[in-house]
C-alpha cells in the first residue's frame, strides 16, 4: 500500500506541473502562404518566363520530331503494299526506333524541366525559408506552417487571418507586396 501512495503522489505532482504552467508557455503558431510570398518576389516573373520559354523550346522539338514520324508512317502507310519484305520491315524497324525515340525524347524533357525548375528555385526556396526563420525568431512564433499547398488543399483547415506571416516575410525580405495579388481566404 506504501508503494501505491507513492505512485499516486508522484503522479498528482506530475499532473499538477503540467496543469500549473503560466499562460506565457503557449506555442504561438503562425503560417505562410509560400505560393503568395513566391509571387510577389522580383524573381517570379524571371522564373516563370525561363520555365516557359524552356517548355515552349523542348514543346518544338517534340513537334518536330512527331511531325518527321508522321510523314514516314504516311509514306510507309501509303506504300506498305508494293514494298518487299526486307524493305516493310526495314521501314517498321525504322518507326518503331522513331516512337522509342519519341517516348525517350517525352520522358528527358520532363526531367529537364524537374531539374531546371529545382535548379531555379533551390536560390528562391532557401532565401523564403531563411527570412520565415527570422520572422518566426523575431516574433517569437514555435511553428510556421504553409498555408498552401501547390496543387493541392490547404494544410489547415481553419485558420485565423491574423497569425499569417506572409507580409512579414516579405517586408523582412524588403518586397512591397501587390495588394489586389493576395487572395481573400
Amino acid at each position: 500500500m506504501h508503494m501505491r501512495t507513492t505512485l499516486i503522489i508522484v503522479f498528482g505532482l506530475f499532473v499538477t506541473a503540467a496543469f500549473a504552467q503560466p499562460a506565457t508557455s503557449l506555442q504561438k503558431i503562425g503560417y505562410a502562404d509560400w505560393d503568395y510570398i513566391f509571387s510577389q518576389m522580383p524573381e517570379f516573373k524571371q522564373i516563370d518566363s525561363e520555365l516557359k520559354t524552356h517548355g515552349e523550346q523542348l514543346q518544338n522539338q517534340m513537334k518536330v520530331k512527331y511531325t518527321d514520324y508522321e510523314a514516314k508512317l504516311k509514306a510507309y502507310q501509303a506504300g506498305a503494299a508494293t514494298m518487299t519484305d526486307a524493305v516493310r520491315t526495314a521501314k517498321e524497324t525504322e518507326l518503331t526506333q522513331l516512337q522509342q525515340a519519341i517516348q525517350k525524347f517525352q520522358q528527358d524533357a520532363q526531367a529537364s524541366v524537374q531539374k531546371k525548375t529545382t535548379d531555379l528555385m533551390a536560390p528562391v526556396t532557401a532565401k523564403i525559408k531563411a527570412n520565415i526563420a527570422t520572422v518566426a525568431k523575431e516574433n517569437q512564433y514555435a511553428f510556421i506552417i504553409n498555408g498552401q499547398i501547390s496543387g493541392g488543399g490547404d494544410v489547415l483547415l481553419s485558420s485565423d487571418e491574423k497569425y499569417d506571416v506572409s507580409l512579414l516575410v516579405l517586408k523582412k525580405m524588403g518586397i512591397t507586396p501587390v495588394a489586389s495579388v493576395k487572395p481573400a481566404k
